[in-house]
């Protein structure tokens, strides 16, 4: 996959970092889930909540560019304050899973053979995962 380099242009940038930033946050909120699925605990800095030093640590960034970015997120209602950390709203959360869905399309897919050009799986990462749990369970019975 090649990289998308950062754009010189604010406006861009701002909708860059917003796309970058709701992209990890989703990610690490769905990390979480499937780390204490398996072994029912709690994971440490994973979570609904991230501080900007975690945020910031995925996206290579300074703490500078980081908080202000979250700051903008926050004023345009894409992510909650809670303490010191930063949660996706509702609005935050849909617009993250729509972006990380579009960043990793070719790789969430199913591979070639595994379901039709019509099926579900091609247009939402939670229909592949629905797809893919249907499989393995399939092949479980066999």
């Amino acid at each position: 996959m090649e990289q998308l380099h950062v754009p010189k242009s604010e406006s861009l940038r701002a909708l860059y970092w917003r796309s970058e930033i709701l992209q990890v946050m989703y990610w690490l909120r769905g990390e979480a889930e499937s780390v204490q699925e398996e072994s029912g605990g709690r994971v440490a800095d994973f979570g609904d909540v991230v501080t900007a030093d975690l945020i910031e640590r995925f996206l290579g960034v300074d703490a500078g560019i980081g908080i202000t970015y979250l700051q903008r997120l926050v004023d345009d209602g894409y992510l909650e304050v809670v303490g010191d950390g930063f949660r996706l709203s509702a609005t935050g959360l849909k617009e993250g899973a729509d972006e990380f869905s579009a960043s990793f399309s070719d790789l969430t897919q199913p591979a070639h053979g595994d379901c039709s050009a019509d099926c579900w799986c091609h247009a939402s990462v939670e229909e592949a995962e629905a797809c893919a749990a249907e499989r393995a369970q399939h092949a479980h019975q066999h």
